[in-house]
């Protein structure tokens, strides 16, 4: 049990980490474009590796957080009863994946606040804009946009997770035996490329509320609204804003993170 444990915590967290500080540049540009202020009073090409450290502190606890508790839940749901069952593993995926991303947020957001806010002021540095949310806000601003956070990673695991199994398993069951890592890689990069497109809408709005100013309609938290404000002003390319470089992060990211997973977790065990 320890081993299982230990494992993926250490897999997944180097696999996050990985890609997270590779493809930082294509996350910069995609938090530019879905800012309030638009791509290049945000900073436009300048400085895109603004809020790297806080990227650089929060990916590996993240990552691990999320595939401990995947694989935890994974094993428990799958250990007897009605969720044993193979025609149900989708649903076993979704919940461990689902469970994984609220316990993940915890860290996940308090990072991605300060990232994002110095990705659209690059004129900060991250600990200053670390200081100057605390400042203003206490501890509660640095948790900013956990509910929208959540909203939007739950539905984007519940597209990934499930999609990735069952092109693994397809792609085994054609070829007769378990996929090597590459192959695994590429399901990744598929699902996790189909699953960042439907929730580009999802991620506007969790940017649009990090990035509000305090006491505004938008810091509230109100998805429905900041979502019915992008479309009122900017139509379904607000909607879909930084979905390019968020496709492109994801699959590449799919293709590193759930292959080096995969590899490390199958040389570890």
């Amino acid at each position: 049990q320890q081993k299982r444990q230990i494992f993926p915590r250490g897999a997944g967290g180097c696999a996050g980490m990985c890609v997270d500080l590779t493809l930082f540049p294509l996350d910069t540009i995609k938090t530019r474009l879905q800012s309030q202020q638009g791509f290049y009073k945000a900073g436009g090409f300048r400085g895109i590796y603004a809020g790297v450290p806080s990227a650089a502190v929060g990916s590996f606890p993240n990552a691990a957080a999320f595939f401990v508790t995947y694989d935890c839940t994974k094993s428990l749901l799958g250990a007897g009863g009605v969720l044993a069952a193979p025609h149900v593993a989708p649903v076993t995926h979704m919940l461990a994946a689902s469970l994984g991303e609220i316990v993940a947020c915890l860290i996940r957001v308090p990072t991605e606040v300060v990232k994002q806010r110095t990705q659209a002021s690059p004129s900060f540095t991250t600990y200053h804009m670390l200081l100057a949310t605390l400042r203003e806000e206490g501890v509660r601003g640095l948790y900013r946009g956990y509910g929208s956070t959540v909203l939007r990673e739950i539905p984007f695991s519940l597209v990934q997770f499930p999609l990735w199994e069952y092109l693994k398993t397809l792609w085994s069951l054609r070829q007769g035996h378990t996929l090597y890592s590459w192959q695994a890689a590429v399901c990744g990069a598929f699902a996790g490329a189909v699953a960042a497109f439907v929730t580009t809408p999802l991620d506007v709005a969790k940017t649009r509320i990090m990035l509000a100013k305090a006491g505004s309609t938008t810091a509230s938290g109100n998805i429905p609204l900041v979502l019915y404000d992008v479309w009122k002003s900017r139509g379904l390319t607000g909607l879909f804003a930084g979905s390019i470089p968020r496709v492109t992060f994801i699959s590449v990211g799919g293709f590193i993170f759930l292959g080096a997973y995969e590899k490390v977790r199958r040389t570890l065990l």
